[in-house]
């Protein structure tokens, strides 16, 4: 992984270095000896690779020198000065060394893109954490999906068979609402109707000589709750107790009541008891 971004910039280094130096030569080559040429062109390429080489020593060591950072982009721009003024000074191939004359400034930002690598690289061990932490995340970020589209689809189920099941409830209801509204329309007609009025209050008992009474239909409609009458609530009766109570109820007319008419005003009174027990403690008294 380290030679993916070292490799490029060695490589451009030394391109840059070469054309530097064979710029330098060829352009001070006619004003001055050429021996004098090569080594202004080497000092160049010299300050260069020096400056270089200290800032990778001290990014070796995780350190940092500004002024030595300054001092090799200042290289660097002398490079790329002398590129620039030969092409504006070249009479043929003018746009030819213009187009490479960005070459040193290109190698200067790849060393700086590999250290800015080498600074964020991390070990296989600490990578292979990280794939592993990642695909965790996606693990259980996938099995929450997985739950929430379940959980939305019973929802959704539930919502269904629910609904069905009013709409159920109110069809039947509606039917026997229908149904009742039917057979009451079919009271009502027959107690509207003269022969059929006249047969059903002929079976009625009267109440008062040569007055027929009138049959009426029943109150269909709200209707007010009876009072729950618990046994469990009311505490039950000794032998004793019920005894008197049935003797009393008994003999409160003359001849004395029926063990029938006794339970009837016995319950009515509001009193409770096992037919068992009422019926024993009517055959002690009686």
């Amino acid at each position: 992984m380290r030679a993916k971004t070292v490799l490029p910039a060695v490589a451009m280094t030394a391109v840059s270095m070469v054309l530097t130096l064979a710029v330098v030569v060829m352009w001070l080559g006619g004003a001055v000896p050429w021996p004098v040429a090569v080594v202004v062109g080497l000092g160049i390429d010299g300050g260069w690779l020096a400056t270089l080489a200290y800032e990778r020593r001290l990014a070796a060591q995780g350190d940092h020198n500004r002024a030595v950072t300054a001092v090799g982009w200042s290289f660097g721009l002398i490079a790329t000065g002398v590129l620039v003024a030969h092409a504006l000074s070249a009479e043929h191939s003018a746009g030819a060394w213009l187009a490479v004359a960005w070459l040193p400034i290109a190698a200067k930002a790849l060393w700086l893109v590999h250290g800015l690598w080498e600074r964020t690289a991390l070990t296989p061990v600490a990578l292979d954490a990280i794939r592993g932490i990642q695909q965790e995340a996606r693990d259980e970020a996938a099995v929450a999906r997985a739950r929430l589209r379940a959980e939305a689809t019973t929802e959704e189920t539930r919502l269904t068979a629910v609904t069905e099941a009013g709409a159920r409830v109110a069809r039947v209801q509606a039917k026997t609402a229908q149904t009742l509204s039917g057979a009451w329309s079919t009271l009502e007609t027959a107690r509207a109707g003269e022969e059929t009025g006249r047969a059903l209050t002929s079976v009625t008992s009267r109440v008062t000589p040569g007055v027929t009474p009138r049959w009426e239909l029943p109150v269909w409609g709200p209707s007010e709750p009876l009072a729950a009458r618990s046994l469990e609530a009311a505490p039950a009766l000794t032998d004793e107790a019920l005894d008197v109570l049935v003797d009393e109820i008994r003999t409160s007319e003359t001849p004395a009541l029926s063990y029938r008419e006794m339970a009837a005003r016995f319950r009515a009174a509001g009193h409770s008891a096992s037919e068992v027990r009422l019926r024993a403690a009517w055959k002690r008294v009686a």
